[in-house]
């Protein structure tokens, strides 16, 4: 039984209710736990990338703020360096004061504001689309914090894991 199998079995389990879209998933959070440590990182991250382009779940900005809040300081500091690195130098403008270049450090990152984060991700987003698949292939190695999007993201993410 490969590690897709034993996920199946897991939702299965459970009551099955849910909408054509987005079945329910008996304990998304566990269920998701558990998937990410058996699948592979690059189909966890495609299942969280799915999340943040679900027109059933908050923006990819929202939810990335979520994630900010919920994360530490070294992940604070990985997340903000990708949204730098997408948004690019002139989208700095005023938004991180302080932080200087492409890198940010964990210090740094303590000090930004969840509502600039989620400007910064909004920026980065219209500047280069696939800073999406970066945050989530990010955040696949961070399966703890994402748990904080809530049930119907883990939900969608993880049937996209099982569908892969």
């Amino acid at each position: 039984m490969d590690w897709s199998d034993a996920i199946r079995d897991l939702m299965q389990a459970g009551s099955g209710a849910g909408t054509a879209q987005a079945p329910s998933v008996p304990n998304p959070e566990q269920t998701f736990q558990q998937a990410a440590q058996q699948a592979p990182p690059q189909t966890t991250g495609q299942g969280i990338a799915e999340a943040f382009r679900s027109n059933q779940t908050p923006s990819f900005p929202e939810m990335v703020m979520n994630l900010f809040t919920h994360s530490n300081p070294e992940q604070k500091a990985g997340l903000l360096t990708r949204l730098l690195g997408s948004a690019g130098p002139g989208a700095l403008s005023g938004l991180l004061g302080g932080v200087s270049g492409a890198a940010v450090n964990p210090q740094q990152a303590a000090q930004v504001p969840p509502n600039t984060v989620q400007q910064l991700a909004e920026r980065a987003q219209n500047g280069n689309p696939g800073v999406v698949d970066e945050v989530a292939h990010f955040y696949s190695q961070h399966p703890q914090v994402v748990t904080a999007l809530g049930g119907l993201a883990l939900s969608i993410a993880i049937q996209h894991m099982v569908r892969r």
